[in-house]
């Protein structure tokens, strides 16, 4: 089923794509449900949860704009105009993914997703760039709870003084070289 969602992943990214170029162009032809149709048309008989593609993709369009307000702060070198339409597209994803749908895979499975849509459809960059924003979204929403979740905490807050003095003395030494 995984590599069922990754592929419903790619339809839905690919409609999103397509949706969003020409809405940009001002293609006055535009039907958002026929162009995810169509997409699904070719891939349905190997998908097996096709509501999984539609959800993602109807509620990715319906959320643009708040998906959008996320990127703005989590990459504030890159203003979302000058972000590659890939690139915007898949942060749209993932963040709704984690952000708006939470829970309903897990957090690092839709970065992981994210990443990899990155490296195939992406620039040489992308999937760097892809990554490095959803990694501050992911501390900014979930650090400390995923932390606890997961019964993870970090490290800087978790070693005692004992255990930071053997992880000093663990280190190899560096001898000066002559």
């Amino acid at each position: 089923m995984a590599s069922n969602r990754h592929l419903g992943r790619i339809v839905a990214f690919q409609s999103l794509y397509e949706e969003d170029f020409r809405n940009e162009s001002g293609d006055s032809t535009l039907d958002s449900k026929i162009v995810l149709e169509r997409n699904i048309e070719r891939h349905g008989k190997i998908i097996d949860d096709l509501s999984f593609v539609r959800d993602l993709f109807e509620g990715v369009l319906k959320s643009k704009d708040k998906l959008d307000d996320m990127i703005r702060p989590l990459a504030p070198d890159w203003p979302l105009e000058q972000i590659a339409r890939i690139d915007k597209i898949i942060l749209r994803i993932a963040l709704y993914e984690l952000v708006v749908k939470p829970g309903k895979v897990p957090s690092k499975v839709a970065i992981n997703e994210a990443v990899e849509l990155a490296k195939t459809f992406g620039g040489d960059n992308s999937s760097k760039f892809v990554n490095g924003v959803l990694g501050t979204a992911f501390k900014q929403h979930f650090g400390d709870e995923e932390d606890k979740k997961t019964g993870k905490v970090k490290q800087t807050e978790s070693k005692s003084s004992i255990d930071k003095e053997e992880t000093v003395k663990s280190e190899p030494t560096k001898k000066a070289e002559k």
